[in-house]
């Protein structure tokens, strides 16, 4: 094994095999403890896109409220399912299924267009011209304020999709979809979120389908591969400590080493990490 394979292993805590009932159980108590501690707290938000990590990342929501809900009668925790489109979503229907599938109970759909225009629009005026990729991330980003404003005025902590295959790449828009105040699905690569949403008898749709984060309009539904240039296949095997291409291994640790600042807390004076 690479020796920089085995350090990002390490860092991500991937296993090379997981059981996925026991991954449930592990993430369904990670968040009732988390609400259990912080007892300010009234449940969780989490912005729904019809993919495969939202989609896990929401079942697992829902199931941990209506157990700390039957376990608790004093209280009622709530989990709040968003879906965030930015005016009209190609693959709405997966949305729609997802939330089903979840059982959540209070749904919503906040059109993310108006701000994000504005938002451009006003910058534009003074003769900053705002590229198609940066109007990506501010899309994440736009998705990440109403995730907030939400949680902050229904006294919730928001739920993030982060997993280890993408925060190997750094395939996430920093202070966007980056954002959260917990990661449930942190360690798990995508073939194990797979997995779990097979073991929960998931719609197969929902996890089948091309990843993609569909943020720029002049390449709508770009698949994640394409833009990575490597499958997740090669990553997953990478982070489950297997031999793949020199080429792909360097694609991967390429990756890793130019995302670094992503996975870092904004920097002080005293961190080794800008010098």
């Amino acid at each position: 094994m690479r020796e920089l394979q085995q350090e990002i292993i390490e860092s991500l805590k991937v296993k090379p095999e997981i059981n996925p009932q026991e991954e449930v159980r592990n993430m369904v108590n990670f968040l009732k403890n988390y609400l259990r501690k912080h007892s300010f707290l009234e449940g969780f938000v989490l912005g729904i896109s019809g993919g495969q990590d939202s989609t896990l990342a929401g079942k697992l929501a829902q199931m941990a409220i209506d157990e700390l809900n039957d376990e608790d009668l004093m209280r009622q925790y709530k989990f709040y399912a968003v879906r965030l489109p930015y005016g009209t979503q190609s693959d709405a229907e997966d949305a729609v299924a997802a939330i089903e599938f979840m059982g959540a109970k209070d749904a919503m759909c906040v059109d993310i267009k108006t701000a994000v225009d504005a938002t451009v629009n006003s910058i534009e005026a003074h003769g900053i011209m705002i590229n198609d990729f940066n109007k990506g991330n501010m899309k994440a980003r736009q998705r990440m304020i109403v995730q907030y404003a939400i949680a902050g005025e229904k006294n919730c902590a928001v739920i993030g999709t982060d997993h280890a295959a993408e925060a190997l790449t750094g395939f996430y828009t920093k202070f966007g979809d980056g954002a959260s105040d917990l990661v449930p699905l942190w360690r798990l690569n995508k073939r194990q979120g797979r997995q779990i949403l097979e073991y929960l008898e998931a719609p197969d749709h929902l996890y089948t389908k091309v990843p993609t984060a569909d943020l720029e309009e002049e390449k709508p539904l770009l698949p994640d591969e394409d833009a990575l240039g490597v499958t997740y296949d090669e990553i997953d095997d990478y982070l489950e400590g297997k031999d793949i291409s020199e080429e792909a291994s360097e694609k991967i640790e390429g990756w890793y080493l130019k995302t670094r600042h992503k996975r870092h807390l904004p920097i002080t004076i005293y961190d080794q990490f800008w010098k």
